[in-house]
């Protein structure tokens, strides 16, 4: 492999709100500088997951090894990553920025900046990165160049005046992207005589080569044969294989700074590999390590049980191996008297418990039942001791509770003003706190203190609705805020169920309570006796609604004759209905769980 000169390497990433064209153009510029023949070419290239590709979003970052002859003759090597647009994977926008010393801005020409286009820019900006702005779509008869790009001054105040007009699907002007990158876009710094520090910037693993790590070099040379060490925790392994993507792996001698690539190791798991970690030559080690990147911390947590008991062994695999692929999701054993063993599983949002759920039913054929996602709230004892509570089941007793404090986040919303009415009445309704309002054209950008337990049942499903799709949410946690919490516990014939255990604010409380007794009711199926449903909290029962009993006609058999006969029987009637109900177990169906934990908060 030839010696590639450090002004002609250009490390750059790809960011943009969703449906924006992020893997389009992607897939335009491995196309033009022909990475990748025609023959194998095929839509969304880089996303190789089955569930990317149907639901049209990037899930996972990837990167791609470019070569491209400018027009001053040169031949420039380009490492592409192309990142996720949803908020939930913005932990894998911040890694692969960190790679980079560049970024496209691809903005819609149609739809201008949204909610998610600013948050990932803004993150670009911390990285320090060059930024070129990039209009896509501009074939489209809706597409505003001249307003997008006021917009982009206004909104973001970075200079777009030389932005690069594309449409990604028919190849208009790649060249252009192309040559802005060599020419705009600075080249990496790094020495290849110093000690090795290479940045590690994802990892998962492979059945055959076991973990692969890609890394980005700063300084000096990665070669196979070399015995590398992990700084943060201190283990050695042995490289035996370096190379590139394009987008196939393939292997080379080694890779020297400002280079992107894989290495493997025989490393046998993804958790010796921590994220953000910098290896170095075990012999001459790096003096110190390179900033890393803050670890994932999960903001939604959710029971997830195998439909059919026996499936657990199954379900523990599982969750083992899809944490080898994922390393921000976190998972820890758990048992519910109405649900079995299963699993507490921690996400970065609701689209990633989602994505979750449906890998594992896809790829390892589970049948899986997934309790009401709450967040995690902090609770502070009177004796001072401070403790996460991941699930409402788990509560301790109210008397030693100095306080609870939940997180708010901080959201900013982008709405056409037609529609802002509404979205600020929801986020009223959901205890927000106005933060600022401000206007771009014709659209609003609303920025809100929201509580995230507001938030995480139906909160972006009730903003699109209300917005008919048109308004785009984007969030960061902020901090924790003491509230006025309880948990609200559902009895089904005086027993309580710990799986419909749910907290909420004091205010909500009696409403919350109410919907889901009600949802209970219709659920259930009924039973030979009254079967109460209610909710409470701690003794005091604040809804409560009853299944009525089936009734048998036990006078059926009797003709004309004393009324008593009738009254000693029907006496006797209540008698047993009256110990049904003191020895009788409700069993609730498995689909009645399901039906009720889907319910609209």
């Amino acid at each position: 492999m030839t010696d590639v000169p450090l002004d002609r390497i250009r490390n750059f990433s790809i960011i943009a709100h969703i449906d924006h064209g992020k893997s389009t153009l992607a897939d335009r510029l491995i196309q033009t500088t022909g990475t990748v023949a025609l023959r194998d070419m095929k839509e969304q290239l880089l996303d190789n997951m089955e569930l990317e590709r149907e639901r049209g979003i990037t899930i996972k970052a990837q990167t791609v090894r470019l070569a491209y002859k400018a027009q001053d003759g040169l031949t420039y090597t380009l490492n592409l990553m192309d990142t996720p647009g949803h908020v939930d994977f913005a932990y894998e926008v911040s890694r692969s920025l960190a790679a980079c010393e560049g970024s496209l801005l691809v903005v819609d020409a149609s739809q201008g900046v949204e909610a998610q286009t600013l948050a990932n820019v803004y993150q670009a900006i911390d990285a320090n990165h060059e930024i070129v702005p990039v209009l896509n779509k501009i074939d489209l008869p809706a597409a505003e160049p001249d307003r997008v790009k006021q917009q982009i001054e206004d909104v973001i105040g970075i200079d777009a005046s030389d932005a690069v007009m594309i449409s990604a699907k028919t190849g208009l002007n790649i060249e252009g992207v192309l040559e802005a990158i060599v020419t705009r876009l600075p080249a990496p710094s790094g020495n290849p005589n110093a000690a090795l520090k290479a940045l590690l910037v994802d990892s998962w693993y492979d059945a055959y080569l076991g973990v692969v790590v890609l890394v980005r070099i700063k300084d000096g040379v990665l070669r196979k044969g070399q015995k590398i060490r992990m700084m943060s925790n201190g283990s050695t392994h042995t490289v035996e294989q370096v190379g590139v993507f394009t987008p196939k792996m393939v292997p080379v001698d080694y890779l020297s700074p400002g280079e992107m690539g894989y290495v493997t190791a025989a490393i046998k798991t993804v958790a010796d590999t921590n994220v953000g970690d910098t290896l170095t030559e075990d012999r001459n080690p790096a003096s110190e390590a390179l900033p890393g990147f803050k670890p994932s911390v999960p903001v939604v947590w959710c029971g997830l049980y195998p439909v059919d008991a026996d499936d657990f062994e199954k379900l523990r695999e599982s969750v083992g191996k899809l944490r080898l692929n994922d390393s921000s999701f976190h998972y820890e054993a758990e048992h519910s008297a109405a649900l079995g063993m299963g699993y507490r599983c921690g996400f970065l949002g609701l689209l990633h418990l989602e994505i979750v759920q449906e890998r594992l039913s896809r790829e390892f054929d589970l049948d899986l039942i997934a309790t009401a996602p709450s967040v995690v709230y902090k609770i502070r004892r009177t004796n001072g001791v401070v403790s996460e509570l991941h699930n409402p089941a788990d509560m301790p007793d109210p008397s030693v509770i100095d306080e609870i404090e939940e997180p708010w986040i901080k959201a900013t919303i982008m709405v056409p003003d037609e529609y802002l009415g509404p979205v600020l009445t929801l986020c009223s309704e959901r205890r927000g706190q106005q933060l600022e309002l401000t206007y771009v054209g014709a659209r609003a950008m609303a920025v809100y203190r929201l509580p995230l337990n507001e938030v995480v049942f139906d909160f972006y499903d009730r903003l699109k609705s209300i917005s008919r799709g048109y308004a785009s949410f984007d969030y960061t946690v902020d901090d924790y805020v003491a509230g006025d919490l309880v948990k609200i516990s559902i009895l089904v014939n005086a027993e309580p169920v710990d799986a419909l255990s749910f907290m909420a604010h004091r205010s909500q409380a009696d409403r919350r309570g109410r919907q889901i007794c009600e949802k209970l009711k219709e659920l259930i199926p009924r039973q030979l006796f009254k079967i109460p449903i209610q909710a409470a909290i701690g003794g005091r029962v604040i809804a409560r609604e009853t299944i009525s009993a089936m009734s048998k006609d036990v006078t059926a058999k009797c003709y004309g004759g004393d009324i008593s006969r009738k009254r000693k029987l029907l006496d006797k009637q209540k008698e047993g209905k009256k110990r049904m109900r003191q020895f009788g177990k409700v069993e609730i169906p498995q689909s009645a769980f399901i039906a009720a934990l889907k319910m609209d908060a």
